[in-house]
């Protein structure tokens, strides 16, 4: 186990880039890392790493070695996760992604049930608005929404995200109620510079798909922070059905443009590498496409 632990703090190491990248990858401290990868090459009789004070360098052995130590952990992995399945066990650390607002209102709560039957599972949920690096902040998933197009990730689809064009009833009572798409020329349109689509909502209707170019003196890289102008009554959004739960049931705020509906957006697990997923992982991803599947704001299972 000692041999996997330094080929493990080897892998990180090259992947990231540097001992203390790696170091809080692994939830290790760095000269423990440092320590460990010197001890592998002890071993093996050779130098991995060239080692500099702006970071390290894979030497020729290290890159040759690379492929074969990440074969090595993936089997071992395997391994091990064919072995608690049998035993019926799910443990270890799982890093999962997710974006601020998603993680907070749709994760977070759904993880109480998993952790309570699993004792020796935990999750390190990293929450970010901008998109993340799998390898680089060392996820072993994250949940994304949208379209993945990187061919490198492997994508598996666990939800549907509907959307609302949304503002305040005073918003509109200052401003006027747009009636088609095109009329949101003439207001204040709130924007999520996340959104792959930029300053153009789509939707389909009545007369088919249309794209609708926006303008708005409010843009954010948060979602809550669109959320939080739109009840301000600062504008109209372009937003999760989820996002606006609560204060669509109390009327706190109208969904705008009947007739008209927005572009849904894929709910995704996405995993770093096609190696096979450790059971832990897949786990986690499992247990919330089944909470997904029961809600109706995140799927469309079911649907005629």
């Amino acid at each position: 186990m000692d041999l996997l632990l330094h080929i493990r703090s080897f892998v990180r190491v090259a992947e990231l880039g540097g001992f203390s990248a790696a170091a809080r990858a692994l939830g290790a401290s760095q000269p423990a890392v440092s320590r460990q990868v010197a001890d592998l090459e002890a071993r093996l009789g050779a130098r991995l790493l060239h080692r500099s004070p702006s970071g390290v360098a894979l030497t020729e052995e290290g890159a040759a070695f690379l492929d074969a130590a990440r074969e090595a952990l993936a089997a071992a992995d395997a391994a091990m996760a064919g072995l608690g399945t049998r035993r019926g066990e799910v443990a270890g650390r799982v890093r999962l992604g997710c974006s601020v607002a998603f993680g907070r209102l749709h994760i977070v709560h759904r993880l109480a049930p998993l952790l309570a039957r699993h004792a020796a599972l935990s999750v390190d949920l990293v929450l970010a608005d901008s998109a993340t690096d799998l390898v680089q902040d060392g996820l072993d998933a994250t949940i994304r929404i949208g379209v993945v197009t990187d061919p490198e990730l492997v994508v598996r689809r666990i939800g549907l995200t509907r959307r609302v064009v949304v503002a305040t009833p005073a918003y509109l009572a200052r401003m006027g109620t747009p009636d088609r798409p095109e009329d949101l020329a003439g207001h204040e349109c709130l924007l999520f510079t996340g959104l792959a689509t930029g300053a153009v909502w789509p939707f389909t209707g009545p007369e088919g798909p249309l794209a609708v170019p926006v303008n708005g003196r409010f843009r954010a890289n948060s979602s809550e922070a669109v959320r939080e102008a739109v009840l301000a009554g600062i504008g109209i959004a372009l937003a999760p059905l989820w996002l606006f739960g609560p204060e669509l049931r109390e009327g706190q705020v109208s969904v705008l443009l009947a007739g008209w509906t927005p572009t849904a957006l894929p709910i995704q697990a996405v995993f770093p590498s096609r190696r096979q997923v450790p059971a832990r992982v897949r786990a986690v991803v499992d247990h919330l496409a089944a909470e997904f599947r029961l809600d109706p704001a995140l799927t469309d299972y079911g649907a005629g």
